[in-house]
């Protein structure tokens, strides 16, 4: 049978507040919102066990407890990293006894704006900042790159939930006003912030080029794409996947797609890579590379530079033809 809500808790004394210990337990447990995710209710289940611990020292009265419970079972979903936020909002709705229709529509109304924050704030601007500090350090092969990558992005998100929590408690239902008043511009400054680091990314870590050469003598096509536009290359590919992104592209998609377009390029000899491949002799290949179908020349590296040493006795060597042959050519002291 289906359990009626009620409008009013039955003992409508303010609760006393509750202390720092069992707000940091439910900022802990908020990392679960997650955990029983499903399509009925979405984040209602990690919700409630997270906000738990509050609820239990606030609602003393059992019919109150029960009741509370089962709003709180309503369809969530919001940001996980920001979820402390509407907490600490219900927390301090529950705290002073309003009524549960209002905790319902005011646990809706802040839950919702956190979306677009949230992926404007963590997926556009802090994950592309931390990784490209430590991604320089992985390439290098160094694993530390990668372990640093997850303290920096966790500790960051973790210290987010604990200040959120403690703020939005202290501040009630000011903070959702706060929140919808100041939501678009905070969005579009983290979103357009987001965008100047993806843009540095790509400058700094985007390595697509091409091998090509052709004519004679030889010319190196990437030579004269970076007279005009170095990086350019990248810059057309990270385009060419928002265009496909635009269009209903998955991301799925869009990586198989880079995935079929290297391997082919590489294949026929169009993209360059140093893949430190030695012949034989143990010589580097011209190119980093054989392709699968050669069907340009590429000119054999330059010969090494002579040190000076070298570059005497080789001169030497042709003053000595010289004089056998009846020149006198004298040698610079």
């Amino acid at each position: 049978m289906a359990y009626n809500i009620p409008e009013k808790y039955q003992d409508l004394t303010p609760a006393a507040q509750l202390d720092n210990k069992t707000l940091n337990k439910m900022v802990w447990m908020s990392c679960f919102l997650q955990a029983s995710f499903n399509y009925e209710r979405m984040q209602a289940c990690g919700w409630l066990w997270g906000i738990l611990p509050g609820l239990q020292k606030i609602h003393t009265n059992k019919e109150d407890l029960k009741a509370s419970m089962a709003h709180n079972l309503d369809f969530l979903n919001t940001h996980p990293f920001l979820v402390t936020f509407v907490m600490g909002i219900v927390l301090s709705l529950e705290q002073n006894k309003a009524d549960t229709a209002t905790i319902r529509s005011v646990r809706i109304s802040a839950a919702g704006p956190l979306g677009g924050i949230g992926d404007a704030l963590f997926w556009l601007t802090l994950v592309p900042i931390t990784a490209g500090l430590t991604a320089n350090i992985a390439m290098e092969g160094n694993i530390l790159g990668a372990i640093m990558f997850l303290i920096i992005f966790n500790v960051v998100q973790f210290v987010v939930r604990w200040w959120l929590m403690h703020w939005s408690y202290s501040l009630g239902t000011k903070a959702v006003t706060m929140l919808t008043s100041n939501a678009k511009e905070f969005t579009r400054a983290a979103s357009i912030l987001g965008i100047f680091v993806v843009g540095g990314l790509i400058a700094a870590y985007g390595t697509t080029s091409l091998r090509i050469i052709v004519g004679n003598p030889a010319i190196n096509i990437q030579g004269l794409i970076d007279g005009i536009l170095p990086k350019l290359i990248p810059l057309l590919i990270t385009l060419g996947i928002y265009a496909l992104i635009k269009k209903g592209w998955t991301p799925v998609k869009c990586i198989l797609l880079i995935l079929v377009c290297g391997i082919v390029g590489c294949a026929f000899g169009i993209f360059a890579g140093d893949s430190k491949a030695m012949d034989s002799d143990g010589n580097t290949i011209p190119g980093g590379y054989n392709p699968l179908v050669q069907w340009y020349d590429y000119p054999a590296p330059a010969p090494a530079e002579k040190t000076g040493q070298q570059a005497w006795d080789a001169v030497k060597s042709v003053v000595d033809q010289l004089a056998k042959s009846g020149v006198t050519v004298t040698m610079p002291e």
